[in-house]
């Protein structure tokens, strides 16, 4: 039989059921044992009273799994460990678009974007749509919104561009150009530097600088705003989101410097690029550009975070109306805003590939181990579901 890779409790199972070699007992015997309240409270977070869940009132001291009750974070320096810990990426922007057939079909076509998926709500008169190089679950994307009726927006002059790596800048541009596109800036060595780029507009008049460089896994590789005042912007993107300073540059010769900021080196990773023009101090953001997603493990703790280094939230933690998403939103000291989202399934990704996560009880089986998964999921309340308990059961048969 050939080995299968489990977490720590399961494995200890596998090896007792593989004790009992002439096992044989049918699938509809298999009985779902309860998990405790406090068991409950440990791996999926909040107390449970009356069949709800409840977002733990204080910042727990230690542990990432959101709503382990061990005490408050009390100081800044514990808060920032935590942030180191927690498992972070950049998951997508979100921008308004005023065509967005037009918008997808430019991005498709000219830079060479999938449309992910596409998602209409008539109730609230809007449609998403999500177009990245690769799925949402390992890759940094765009969410575009169209507004019923709403044909253009201000983009303003806080925002400054995307960033998308290309093999090659000029052969990119000449397509571009080919389909009707609006090329701001040819092709040649950025200012003061050897990197060859270009500016393109997109049909909604946003920036995309095309950054010529080798094979990438992301190549969607900057989001670019400006801020009044670096140095603590790049304190609290360190500290509230515990991002790194990949690194600075300053250019006195054109007025302005510029900081690297992300959860890992830009030729693998997307960044956020703060600039910061000289004695310019405030930027009117228009009503176009919207907000950074990042990952997290605790909604509830990086709120706290946030407020403990200045942020202001502006979403309360908590779930979701009718999926396992729970958010809190926040701006930054110039304003810009970003949401923090924890997916019940990101919680943990590795038993993504053993089981299948829908509403109701799952049955997965591995032919060649012959083994049986099940998963068990209850209702907490009309608008949300959470995973409350995993059990596995093993079946193991003999020659």
């Amino acid at each position: 039989m050939a080995r299968l890779l489990l977490p720590l409790p399961f494995a200890a199972a596998v090896a007792a059921a593989a004790s009992a070699s002439s096992l044989h007992l049918a699938a509809s015997r298999l009985r779902v044992p309860a998990v405790s309240v406090a068991r409950r409270e440990g791996l999926f977070g909040g107390r449970v009273a009356g069949g709800a869940a409840r977002a733990p009132a204080r910042l727990p001291r230690r542990g990432l799994c959101a709503g382990a009750d061990a005490g408050a974070v009390v100081t800044q320096e514990e808060a920032v460990e935590w942030v180191k810990k927690d498992r972070r990426r950049l998951l997508h922007v979100v921008y308004r678009v005023g065509d967005l057939d037009k918008t997808i079909k430019f991005y498709t076509e000219c830079l060479g974007m999938k449309l992910l998926r596409k998602r209409d709500i008539p109730e609230e008169r809007y449609t998403n749509a999500f177009l990245g190089y690769g799925p949402e679950d390992s890759h940094f994307v765009v969410e575009l919104t169209y507004n019923y009726g709403v044909e253009s927006y201000n983009i303003g002059a806080g925002f400054g561009h995307f960033g998308i790596a290309v093999e090659d800048v000029a052969k990119t541009v000449d397509l571009i150009k080919a389909k009707g596109g609006t090329v701001t800036r040819e092709p040649g060595p950025v200012k003061g530097g050897k990197s060859v780029i270009a500016f393109i507009e997109d049909p909604d008049g946003y920036k995309f600088e095309l950054i010529e460089r080798g094979p990438t896994p992301e190549p969607l590789c900057q989001v670019m705003l400006r801020v009044g005042d670096l140095d603590r912007a790049i304190h609290f993107y360190e500290k509230a989101f515990g991002m790194e300073l990949l690194r600075k540059r300053d250019n006195p010769e054109y007025k302005y410097t510029i900081a690297m900021m992300g959860y890992g080196p830009e030729d693998k990773n997307a960044v956020l690029e703060l600039t910061y023009n000289y004695g310019v101090t405030e930027y009117d953001k228009g009503n176009a550009y919207a907000q950074i997603a990042i990952s997290t493990d605790d909604v509830y703790k990086t709120a706290e975070v946030i407020r403990l280094n200045g942020g202001q939230i502006t979403r309360e933690p908590g779930p979701l109306p009718g999926i396992n998403t729970k958010i809190t939103a926040c701006t930054d000291p110039d304003g810009w805003k970003t949401v923090c989202a924890f997916s019940c399934f990101s919680m943990a990704n590795y038993l993504c590939t053993l089981v299948f996560f829908v509403r109701g009880a799952v049955e997965f089986y591995l032919l060649h181990n012959s083994v049986y998964c099940y998963v068990a999921r209850t209702k907490f309340s009309a608008d949300s579901w959470y995973p409350v308990q995993i059990v596995v059961h093993f079946l193991v048969k003999t020659a």
